[in-house]
């Protein structure tokens, strides 16, 4: 614990606080004190002097010597019936140099009284005068030492300011605890969030969510939620932009030469009524249909609308299986359900945490690239999924034994607009699929490619939430 920490300077100004509380009660404490120990006296000088009344004698030297020392006193008077009586004497070793009458003494005199008395060392001789218990005389008067009073006095103060200490220390180490776990715990998990943010805008499990009981931290953790989630949509934004715009050229140049082979053939539909227009029919459409489709795909990668990864537990092999018939269909629809064959090898009770929406979509992605791969070369293939887990990850295989990814699409593999090797293709379905990965703060890699076919790797965290 330091002192530049926020449970260093509590507890520094938890000790500052309670030593000057103690400070401005010590002066009234003592001065009770010092009250006491006068009052005590006159007791004890009372009780003395009554023990000599009732034997109606005069006592030894000695024994009046020995009840004036137990007494703590030099002389004791007491005023009976309106007679003033010396009972107990002794010889002053100086003269009286100040008279207190405890009957009359306001609590300011009291005070100026404790601190005249703290303040001078030199050893004085009082008179005090006070009431006599249970009404055994009108008053009573000593004369004492003020010597051994202010050593007491001064015992006194030392034993309540060590005490003091000891409550300011047992004080500040309860308060650190309890700001540990109140205050510092949630600003610490709150800037733990901070820093993984930082580190990976683009993991969505990085994203705060509020549970502090208190009401600002809480607020505090609802305004870093929003703002993540706001920096991250504006983050994706700002990074499909900019790749949207360096594919603007490419997309229009391609966009171009397509609708103008759809401009030729509508205007050869306008102005001839040959039979050969029935032949161009088609190609027209087909043309303007790749037109549409390109920019459909285009604006829709530009929105960057990737909703937060909605987390549950399922069980993996029957969304694979929906995946495989899936793609079935689309193979026998294409005409190559023939030559692609699925082989599942995924353990009948492997469960794991995820978006199972968002997982359908990147494995279909994966599914149909290798699907198309294989179908491209017109000779039969084989598709593999498989999955398994660890202590730390879950792991979905995904490969083929198709023709492999040429070395322009493997240095451009997760980049939209580039990595995509299927004529008409916009190399955006392995983009998609690895930011729907990564919002999962999991990882998606190619494991190889050859002319052996293609594997890639899937790993989720089993850890989903880091804190």
């Amino acid at each position: 614990m330091t002192l530049n920490t926020i449970s260093g300077r509590f507890a520094l100004l938890t000790i500052a606080f309670v030593v000057l509380a103690e400070l401005l009660i010590l002066v009234p404490s003592v001065t009770n004190y010092r009250r006491d120990y006068l009052e005590t006296r006159l007791e004890r000088a009372q009780i003395a002097s009554l023990a000599l009344l009732a034997t109606d004698e005069s006592i030894a030297a000695d024994l009046e010597s020995e009840l004036l020392e137990n007494a703590g006193v030099y002389n004791v008077v007491l005023r009976r019936n309106d007679v003033r009586q010396l009972v107990l004497s002794s010889p002053l070793p100086q003269p009286i140099s100040a008279t207190y009458d405890l009957r009359e003494t306001t609590y300011g005199d009291s005070v100026r009284q404790t601190l005249r008395d703290l303040i001078h060392d030199k050893a004085e001789v009082i008179r005090v005068i006070g009431q006599p218990v249970r009404q055994a005389g009108q008053l009573i008067e000593i004369t004492m030492n003020t010597a051994p009073m202010r050593e007491e006095m001064i015992e006194f103060a030392v034993r309540m300011l060590a005490l003091s200490a000891a409550f300011s220390v047992l004080t500040a180490l309860l308060l650190n605890l309890a700001t540990q776990r109140l205050i510092v715990g949630p600003i610490r998990r709150v800037i733990g969030h901070m820093t993984a943010y930082a580190a990976s805008p683009g993991d969505m499990r990085t994203i705060i969510t509020p549970s502090a009981r208190m009401g600002e931290v809480r607020a505090a953790e609802t305004a870093l939620a929003e703002m993540q989630r706001t920096v991250t949509a504006s983050l994706k934004q700002r990074e499909r932009l900019a790749q949207l715009g360096q594919a603007v050229a490419k997309i229009s140049h391609d966009l171009r030469n397509v609708l103008a082979t759809g401009q030729i053939l509508a205007d050869r539909l306008e102005s001839s009524a040959d039979p050969a227009v029935r032949r161009a029919a088609p190609k027209l459409v087909g043309a303007i249909s790749r037109a549409v489709n390109l920019c459909e795909t285009t604006l829709a990668f530009g929105k960057a609308e990737e909703p937060q990864p909605t987390l549950s537990i399922f069980n993996l092999a029957p969304l694979v299986a929906e995946v495989v018939e899936a793609e079935s269909l689309a193979a026998e629809a294409a005409g190559d359900g023939g030559a692609v064959d699925f082989v599942i090898d995924m353990p009948a009770g492997l469960r794991i945490r995820a978006d199972r929406e968002q997982l359908y979509r990147v494995l279909s992605n994966l599914a149909r690239n290798a699907r198309q791969a294989i179908a491209a070369t017109r000779r039969p293939g084989t598709i593999e999924m498989s999955g398994a887990e660890d202590e730390t990850h879950w792991c979905i295989r995904v490969g083929d034994t198709g023709p492999g990814l040429p070395q322009k699409a493997r240095d451009h593999l997760f980049e939209p607009f580039t990595g995509g090797i299927r004529k008409g293709g916009t190399g955006l379905g392995l983009a998609i699929a690895a930011d729907l990965v990564r919002g999962h703060g999991g990882s998606l890699d190619l494991v190889r490619s050859d002319d052996a076919g293609t594997e890639f790797l899937i790993c989720l965290p089993r850890d989903i939430c880091p804190f």
